[in-house]
């Protein structure tokens, strides 16, 4: 009974973090459309190897790569991050399961808010011997990003800098399921 509570409490909580939708889940599969049709445009019959930011990256990837109409390679990075934070000296973390020697290498992840991981590493994978180009994918940058001198393919530009959550964005771990992308109403104290 007492857990039953504490649940109850804890959604009541969570509804109270979920501000305004930005892009619902009919905005999301538009925009993963848009970014579809850009990459079947530019890299049919191209060797391209398809590389996912893990976590964030995953539902995005989920979406897009149903939509593409050529074959997918696809493999995984992970370099944790805090959302919001330009400096990111955390481990790029690759297995490498699938060879990019003479490939395009795409880096897929949900959204680009500061740009300093994705800065990171994309330069990792252009650093790799015989890539042959790296671009990055996503469904949508935020303005005020630091340059990243890679091509880059998206949907939606954001015109402020609000703390998101949802389609694969968290706040201290949570909210990566939302099937929508809000804006994180307050911070919790806890």
């Amino acid at each position: 009974m007492a857990n039953d509570l504490q649940q109850s409490s804890n959604k009541a909580n969570d509804s109270n973090l979920i501000g305004d939708i930005l892009y619902s889940s009919e905005q999301i599969d538009h925009g993963v459309s848009i970014v579809a049709e850009k990459l079947n445009h530019t890299f049919q019959n191209e060797n391209v190897v398809f590389i996912s930011v893990v976590p964030g990256g995953i539902l995005f990837t989920a979406d897009l790569i149903r939509k593409l109409s050529f074959d997918v390679k696809l493999d995984y990075v992970s370099c944790h991050h805090t959302p919001g934070s330009r400096t990111n000296n955390s481990p790029i973390i690759y297995q490498q399961n699938i060879s990019i020697d003479g490939a395009h290498v795409i880096l897929l992840d949900d959204a680009i808010e500061s740009g300093g991981t994705m800065k990171r590493v994309a330069a990792f994978f252009a650093e790799q011997q015989g890539v042959q180009s790296v671009s990055i994918a996503t469904l949508f940058v935020k303005p005020g990003r630091i340059d990243i001198p890679f091509t880059q393919y998206f949907a939606y530009e954001m015109d402020n800098d609000d703390m998101v959550i949802g389609y694969g964005l968290s706040w201290q771990d949570r909210f990566k399921n939302l099937p929508y992308i809000a804006k994180l109403a307050q911070k919790d104290e806890s």
